[in-house]
């Protein structure tokens, strides 16, 4: 259940200095495009996406690391204590000290840090090859929506238009990650792309790696790609309807991953290869430009 008047969560004491160094480090480490999207909020918005954005790393190593299974299982669960700890009052360590005031002001829900360790769960038992579509969704919708979820209520739209671009922008930018990434996660064992389309394109179900090199796997790239499309025009449409300014930092995210499968789509949808050198820095020089254009 979510966060209630009796929940005993509290804004009393300040996120302290070395809380917030923690999780954003957390942030800036992981080199991601969401760093550059947050980094330009105010600080008390900021501090409450970064820790956001830290419990969700925290739980993603967890569920992409070397632990084997049951390790995996039994470290995710300890963060359900965690969290429910959380919202009895009494954070533990840096990264639910950075989200308790988080909250208390902005009302995030219990339910959603719950459906992101689901969806970590989801990993650590797999690993998850050629999902159904019903599942595939189910896992974006834990996985990134929910996370979208938490970060529209501290961008401070917690609207039913706010909900509705959290869902539809999750899965769109979780599907450009799952095509971005598809060679990388067939090299661990994973293939996230859903059976009915690999089926549609008469691509037998061997191995994550075969898969990946089948020549038919750009019609089944293409196919997800057009989810994603649609997932990106609901989002744009639910935008429209929001606050300007508060789902700004949704539309910088928004903006830099259509830049992912803007690429692919150059590319006829086959797997892109990793950026290196000056490529690399120019797709970081462009990631900042994206948010200052954001700001505008």
């Amino acid at each position: 259940m979510g966060l209630t008047l009796s929940t005993p969560v509290t804004a009393s004491s300040e996120l302290s200095a070395e809380d917030f160094d923690f999780v954003r480090a957390k942030v800036q480490a992981a080199g991601s495009s969401f760093y550059w999207a947050m980094r330009f909020l105010p600080r008390p918005k900021r501090a409450a996406l970064f820790a956001i954005y830290a419990f969700c790393r925290e739980v993603d190593d967890i569920a992409d690391g070397d632990l084997p299974r049951e390790g995996k299982i039994v470290a995710l669960d300890r963060w359900r204590q965690k969290i429910e700890a959380l919202y009895a009052g009494k954070p533990d360590d840096e990264i639910t000290r950075a989200l308790a005031p988080a909250v208390a002001v902005y009302k995030l829900r219990k339910k959603d840090f719950i459906a992101v360790i689901e969806g970590m769960e989801m990993d650590a038992r797999g690993p998850i090859v050629a999902p159904p579509l019903e599942e595939l969704d189910l896992y974006c919708d834990r996985v990134a929506s929910a996370v979208g979820r938490l970060c529209i209520h501290a961008f401070g739209e917690p609207t039913p238009a706010g909900e509705r671009v959290a869902d539809r922008l999750g899965r769109a930018l979780q599907l450009t990650n799952i095509l971005r990434d598809v060679e990388e996660d067939a090299a661990i064992g994973r293939l996230y792309l859903p059976a009915e389309y690999l089926a549609a394109s008469h691509i037998g179900l061997t191995t994550p790696v075969a898969v990946a090199a089948d020549p038919r796997l750009p019609d089944v790239v293409a196919a997800v790609g057009a989810l994603a499309e649609k997932a990106f025009a609901d989002s744009e449409a639910a935008i429209r309807q929001c606050d300007k300014d508060a789902v700004r930092p949704a539309v910088i995210m928004m903006r830099v991953y259509r830049q992912h499968l803007d690429r692919l789509r150059a590319n006829d949808w086959h797997p892109l290869p990793p950026l290196r050198g000056f490529a690399r820095l120019r797709a970081k020089a462009s990631k900042l430009l994206t948010a200052l254009r954001g700001l505008l």
